[in-house]
């Protein structure tokens, strides 16, 4: 159950971030603090094998943030991904998969997820300051025409 509930979860980031949207912290922030989270909670015992696949998920998570475009609407900085960032996201899938089936032990699920959304999140955080432009609050008010 646990599982379903984050593929729906990522799948609605995923959607909400193909079609554009304002970035505000929160939503910056929240799906790796929940996906870490619920995945060292899951970590029954560490093994430095799960390095690979965490480092390498942190590096896609990276690359996949260099993709992502920015620009201002309503005087705050929106994001969307791209098709670079579709490709990414597949490679990024392909290459896990094919280390969980070279390596036995692998890290929880959830804590791969959201160690990628932490490497996606350090990219999109620092060339979002660097533009100069707000964030957008948590809830953007509508302006009606």
């Amino acid at each position: 159950m646990t599982y379903a509930l984050i593929a729906v979860g990522v799948l609605y980031v995923l959607v909400r971030r193909f079609r554009g949207e304002p970035l505000n912290a929160r939503d910056l922030l929240a799906p790796p603090a929940f996906l870490l989270f619920f995945g060292i909670r899951a970590v029954e015992e560490f093994h430095v094998i799960y390095l690979l696949p965490l480092i390498t998920g942190f590096a896609f998570g990276a690359l996949r943030g260099l993709t992502i475009g920015f620009f201002k609407r309503d005087g705050y900085l929106w994001q969307r991904y791209t098709p670079w960032t579709l490709v990414v996201w597949v490679t990024s899938l392909g290459t896990s998969i094919g280390l969980g089936m070279l390596i036995d032990e692998h890290a929880p699920t959830p804590l791969s997820i959201g160690v990628s959304m932490l490497g996606e999140l350090c990219v999109v955080g620092t060339k979002a300051l660097r533009t100069g432009v707000p964030f957008a609050p948590s809830e953007v008010p509508r302006i009606r025409s």
